[in-house]
């Protein structure tokens, strides 16, 4: 601990003997936290990687100073993200994960049996092994013998892989570097090829309080691929704003589906929720109109 705190990154700073980790969401908005300890940190080949331990958010993965994920409020997202598309697809037996290093997703996918492979593309290894070893509220150390992790571009690796997954979840960061792919439409378009015939896909499209370009961008691109195509939303603690928002793209009609396969350990969603998210505030529905 004394030798990271000798060489800081801009983001942690001491004030008055205390150690805060200050996070530049946009320009006119900075969020701060303040840490315990830190227990991972590591420049990895694409990113600064650490796990830090918060006062009220629990251990939580930091990538180049941005929170992505957090002890106490993790399971919101990753159940969110996952167990929406795979209740609504028929029989959901091969599942891609674009994404998704903290493993909370491929975890969530992983409580159904009946899923025989889980391919979890994500380019920082990095980052994987550190949530593995140091975030398990999050990552559960994910070891099912289905999940194959695969540490390259999902941006290029959809491109190779036409008719192949029955769903696919798109947990990227945030629209920012790199990371600006997996928002276009071109991107969108392997996605939609990479499908079955009866497959769908679902990504996180940001804030719809702070991100309306980009939540209506998303929404646009996929309409136009997918004859189906609705956004549903979460309350996540730890994302700016609050209120999050997901886009669900699907080649066949999103009917009401039977619960009964819902794992009986989830934490925030349940069969309420799986319908109510649907139901969009109207400022939200005016951004979308």
């Amino acid at each position: 601990m004394k030798d990271i705190l000798t060489s800081l990154p801009p983001y942690l700073k001491m004030e008055n003997d205390e150690l805060w980790l200050t996070e530049d969401d946009r320009e006119n908005l900075k969020i701060s936290y303040r840490i315990k300890e830190i227990i991972f940190s590591e420049q990895s080949p694409f990113q600064h990687v650490m796990i830090l331990d918060s006062y009220d958010f629990g251990r939580m993965l930091v990538l180049d100073g941005v929170v992505q994920t957090t002890s106490i409020d993790g399971h919101i997202y990753n159940e969110m993200i996952s167990h929406v598309p795979l209740q609504f697809h028929p029989s959901p037996k091969k599942v891609l994960i674009i994404g998704g290093g903290d493993c909370g997703a491929a975890r969530e996918v992983a409580k159904y049996k009946h899923v025989e492979e889980i391919h979890m593309v994500e380019i920082d290894e990095k980052v994987v092994q550190s949530c593995k070893e140091h975030l398990p509220e999050v990552s559960g150390n994910l070891s099912d013998p289905r999940v194959r992790f695969i540490y390259t571009d999902g941006v290029a690796f959809v491109k190779d892989h036409a008719n192949t997954y029955d769903v696919i979840i798109i947990d990227s960061s945030d629209p920012v570097g790199a990371a600006k792919e997996l928002f276009s439409y071109s991107f969108y378009e392997n996605i939609h090829r990479a499908l079955k015939e009866d497959g769908m896909m679902v990504c996180q499209s940001q804030s719809p309080i702070f991100h309306k370009d980009i939540l209506k961008q998303t929404y646009t691109n996929i309409r136009q691929l997918f004859p189906h195509a609705s956004i549903y939303t979460a309350t996540v603690p730890t994302y700016p704003g609050g209120l999050w928002s997901f886009t669900i793209g699907a080649k066949i009609p999103l009917s009401l589906p039977d619960t009964s396969s819902l794992p009986a350990d989830t934490k925030y969603i349940n069969d309420a929720i799986l319908t109510q998210c649907f139901q969009l505030p109207q400022f939200m529905k005016t951004i979308l109109s």
